[in-house]
């Protein structure tokens, strides 16, 4: 029998072999990612996998996918409910881009603790919103959603395995082997004729409403590596040639410690397809939508951290546009230094991240009483704080990294109300509940607070003073 974890580990395994075949370049991507993670760990020792062992980082992927339809939306969360994947978060990314994004998104991941260390692969999943008036006018959303209904992006043999693998936790050999077959060909870039003219009316509306909605299938848009030193990175792919989007995306690098996650990709490259016009005949043509994306992962903030972090974006813009020949990474990190703690201690006494506990080892043995707070327990030794690894996505971040590879800017009319979707609207439209990020981490720092004070004979609660 395969397990569920098993599962995950191949198709994220057989996906990335997929990927590879389809765009080179990824390959090269992962293979700088790999060197540079050796190279790290040489350097810094122990204190490389502060935010996981090597091992895991080296397997770890997120993949990016694309739907149209509240019911495509549902069967892909059948699809990845069978590896263990729950969707987390909610993400709008028509209020996160500068320029026209209309789609709403959440991520699929596995969600405890000993899961992620297993095998934490994430697909980053979004649904075009046809029904939002300021990007599709009547007659347009009306097209685009018959488009949709007339296409069948997973088989049925596929979404019956799937519900197998969910009910049972496993899957028999020869099963897993039929469900990991049709799972991947359901991401393959199709070789079927694109509708020249559909796509280029979508596409004048959003790129990525062309690439969801223009074609019959879906495909895998991006898959990620990790890798421990982004900078690093950066600069070994573009020495070999390979041509970087400008920025890093998210909080810069700097002295202190990694929050949240920082991500870059390379340039979407023009990928040759068939085109049809139309007279019906068919041309050679070439689309530019996918890209590799390369991710850093550090600490996991509180809502308060998470706020602090959102107002920081807020007053680089500010300080960007008053300087606008400022170099953007420089203002970010003065404006870093200045409010963000410079020590993990630190971020922990102010709530502001979040971590779990260990009883030490080593801990005092000289007969003194434990302290009664979690903060003096670590600072005295008695206990060791562990960062808890940012396991989500930032929208800003997410748009960025969309819209860096987008050659056109698209087009939205403000003048209009944009459509509602959110949480709940997500839970309702996969048939699960769509989880809160803020409270899985939590939960997983209170129960290793209880566990730490089980061991030491204390009734600890999770405050820090």
């Amino acid at each position: 029998m395969i397990s569920q974890w098993q599962l995950r580990a191949a198709f994220a395994a057989r996906l990335s072999e997929m990927y590879g075949r389809e765009v080179p370049a990824y390959n090269t991507l992962v293979d700088v990612s790999r060197e540079v993670n050796e190279d790290t760990l040489r350097a810094q020792g122990a204190d490389a996998e502060r935010f996981g062992s090597i091992s895991r980082v080296t397997a770890e992927r997120h993949g990016a996918i694309r739907v149209g339809t509240p019911t495509e939306l549902r069967h892909v969360a059948r699809v990845f409910g069978a590896l263990g994947m729950r969707p987390v978060g909610f993400y709008d990314l028509r209020e996160a881009a500068a320029s026209a994004v209309p789609v709403v998104s959440t991520a699929f991941r596995p969600v405890d603790a000993e899961e992620l260390a297993r095998n934490p692969f994430r697909v980053f999943t979004s649904m075009l919103t046809p029904a939002d008036p300021r990007f599709f006018d009547a007659g347009l959303r009306s097209r685009l959603e018959t488009f949709l209904a007339g296409r069948e992006l997973f088989p049925a043999e596929l979404l019956a395995l799937a519900d197998r693998a969910e009910a049972e936790r496993e899957l028999p050999d020869a099963d897993a082997e039929r469900f990991l077959h049709l799972a991947v060909q359901a991401f393959e870039l199709s070789v079927e004729p694109i509708d020249k003219a559909w796509y280029e009316e979508l596409e004048r509306v959003s790129a990525v409403a062309a690439d969801i909605g223009g074609v019959r299938s879906t495909h895998i848009n991006h898959l990620t590596p990790r890798v421990l030193d982004i900078d690093e990175l950066y600069r070994r792919m573009t020495d070999r040639g390979i041509e970087m989007i400008d920025t890093i995306q998210g909080p810069p690098g700097w002295k202190g410690p990694d929050l949240l996650l920082r991500q870059t990709s390379f340039r979407a490259l023009a990928e040759p397809r068939a085109l049809r016009l139309p007279d019906g005949s068919v041309t050679r043509g070439a689309l530019r939508v996918r890209f590799g994306e390369v991710e850093a992962r550090g600490i996991a903030l509180t809502p308060a951290g998470r706020a602090l972090y959102d107002r920081l974006l807020t007053l680089v813009d500010d300080e960007a546009t008053r300087h606008p020949a400022a170099d953007r990474t420089d203002l970010a990190r003065t404006l870093w230094a200045a409010h963000v703690p410079a020590t993990e201690r630190e971020l922990a006494a102010r709530e502001l991240a979040y971590f779990t506990y260990r009883v030490a080892p080593d801990r005092p043995r000289n007969g003194s009483q434990p302290p009664t707070t979690i903060g003096e327990l670590e600072s005295q030794g008695w206990v060791r704080a562990e960062p808890v690894v940012y396991e989500d996505f930032l929208p800003r971040s997410a748009a960025g990294i969309f819209q860096s590879n987008l050659s056109g800017e698209g087009s939205r009319n403000a003048e209009q109300e944009g459509a509602a979707y959110d949480s709940d609207w997500l839970s309702g439209a996969v048939d699960r509940e769509v989880l809160d990020p803020f409270a899985l981490y939590e939960h997983q720092q209170s129960l290793s607070i209880t566990e730490a004070g089980r061991e030491l004979g204390l009734d600890l609660d999770g405050a820090h003073h």
